[in-house]
């Protein structure tokens, strides 16, 4: 992963205390440093075990400020950090309909669907098959049914679902894609890191009566999405249409 050093795999050796004391720590930690500060999102980072969405081997790094291989084409579970980093200026909240695009491991729509509630809505669409099943048992096994998984492209949403409050881009591109713009409702945010130049900068848009207004958060460094939106087109192409909830 370019611009990160990976630790090498090993054999998990902590125990869920231990798992459990370190997502704690890194709660506050994330606190002190400004970056969470919604109640609903720091009750979601303590519950859900990012432990058991990152593969074996790499287990014991789960609370580590590094991004982590997962099964696919170049997919990884982002720093701990990134999702108070995207949820935060998104204002996701109790009841919001939420699309994820780039679902990984599976971490960051547990972690939504715990801050939405059960009156909100967490779609996740994942383009690489091998990426989406490990996502799928990850979230089977934690227990969360009620997220809609998508296998597609995500760049294209989910149309059967729209309209969505808070759309959350999880790769870098050249512009929020048209599509996810027009299922956004009026008022609605949308966050993802675009490019530009040599950079990938974290932008926030809303979407307002008369056009979009938009807001650059910090640079950041993520993988870059895949699809028609994408600057990398993908190995495989499937429809859009191709959806099941995760259990």
């Amino acid at each position: 992963m370019r611009g990160w050093i990976v630790p090498p795999p090993k054999a998990p050796t902590k125990t869920a205390t231990d798992y459990a004391r370190e997502r704690e720590r890194k709660v506050r930690g994330l606190e002190s440093r400004g970056l969470l500060k919604s109640p609903r999102i720091k009750a979601a980072l303590l519950k859900v075990p990012r432990e058991e969405f990152i593969p074996r081997d790499y287990r014991d790094y789960a609370y580590c400020e590094v991004p982590l291989p997962l099964p696919g084409a170049a997919a990884t579970i982002s720093c701990p950090h990134s999702y108070p980093l995207f949820y935060e200026p998104l204002g996701l909240d109790r009841g919001h309909r939420f699309l994820e695009v780039g679902t990984g491991s599976g971490y960051g729509a547990a972690v939504a669907r715990e801050v939405v509630g059960d009156e909100g809505l967490v779609v996740s669409i994942e383009l690489d098959a091998l990426t989406y099943d490990f996502a799928k048992r990850n979230l089977q096994r934690a227990g969360y049914s009620n997220i809609l998984l998508v296998l597609g492209d995500g760049g294209l949403g989910y149309p059967a679902a729209a309209p969505y409050d808070r759309i959350a881009i999880t790769a870098a591109c050249p512009r929020i894609p048209a599509p996810l713009i027009e299922q956004l409702t009026t008022g609605g945010r949308a966050i993802a890191p675009l490019l530009e130049d040599d950079r990938q900068v974290l932008t926030l848009i809303t979407k307002q009566p008369e056009g979009v207004r938009r807001e650059t958060i910090c640079d950041v460094l993520y993988v870059a999405l895949r699809g028609e939106y994408g600057t990398e087109a993908p190995a495989t192409a499937f429809p859009p249409d191709d959806a099941m909830a995760a259990d």
